[in-house]
């Protein structure tokens, strides 16, 4: 924590706890709480009794806490202020293009992606996704999608500054270190979509491409069509990666990006 750094410590350490809340998914005790974030329980208890009186932690009967109801309204106001997961639907629908195949929108959060709409297909992929599922950036292919958006410094400070350094492989492909990824990256920018072979789940390929908006220029969101390794040919990995390309820029203009990016 740093949160000593910066000009509201309380808030620092209010967000630590919503976010560790967040990114465990499961229900943690003040002892799991304390001992994670590195805080004194005393301090801590204090903190939480405040977060559950704004309805932002719920204590559960066995005095476990998780994320509250009013977390929610906050990602329902971030979803509406995006505006594009109805589009992001309706534009895929409309290119008719893998109808059956799993879709995902996801926005960055520093070295993690955040799923903010999905819509699982017909072919089972052995994963289900769905809003609010974290998963480390340098695995997914949205996530690499926006990393590639990024100048290289500051992809190596953005991984240099992950706790507990490079996250955790979930199989046994995907980058292991910030030049590989790097260089992956570098592959991205001059294909102009990502591919995810089987870093996430074993069987499964994704393809994305990032969102841009009017005010930045890296990308804001990205998307990605999964399919199962079986079906994977020359053929179905351009029309994938051409498809979520056309997507991707569908959403873009949508969020009024420049035509010449």
């Amino acid at each position: 924590m740093t949160s000593d750094k910066i000009p509201a410590p309380a808030v620092a350490r209010a967000s630590a706890v919503l976010d560790l809340l967040a990114r465990t998914n499961s229900p943690m005790s003040l002892a799991e709480l304390a001992k994670t974030l590195q805080l004194p329980k005393s301090s801590l208890h204090g903190l939480c009794v405040t977060l559950e009186q704004l309805n932002l932690i719920t204590r559960l009967d066995g005095g476990q806490m998780a994320l509250g109801p009013h977390v929610m309204m906050w990602a329902n106001a971030f979803m509406a202020r995006l505006d594009i997961t109805q589009e992001f639907f309706a534009s895929w629908d409309d290119m008719r293009i893998l109808p059956e195949e799993t879709i995902t929108l996801s926005v960055r959060d520093g070295a993690e992606v955040v799923y903010i709409a999905c819509r699982n297909g017909k072919h089972p992929l052995g994963l289900t996704f769905h809003a609010g599922m974290r998963l480390p950036a340098v695995y997914a292919a949205t996530g690499l999608a926006m990393l590639s958006t990024l100048p290289d410094a500051s992809v190596r400070k953005l991984m240099n500054s992950v706790p507990g350094g490079w996250p955790a492989p979930l199989t046994e492909r995907g980058a292991r270190d910030t030049t590989a990824l790097i260089a992956e990256l570098q592959q991205i920018r001059q294909r102009q979509y990502s591919t995810d072979i089987e870093g996430v789940r074993e069987g499964m390929y994704c393809f994305g491409a990032p969102v841009f908006d009017s005010h930045h220029p890296e990308a804001v969101a990205g998307v990605a069509v999964s399919i199962r390794s079986l079906e994977i040919s020359p053929d179905l990995e351009a029309r994938a990666g051409q498809a979520i390309r056309k997507l991707a820029d569908r959403l873009s203009q949508r969020l009024g990006a420049w035509h010449d990016r």
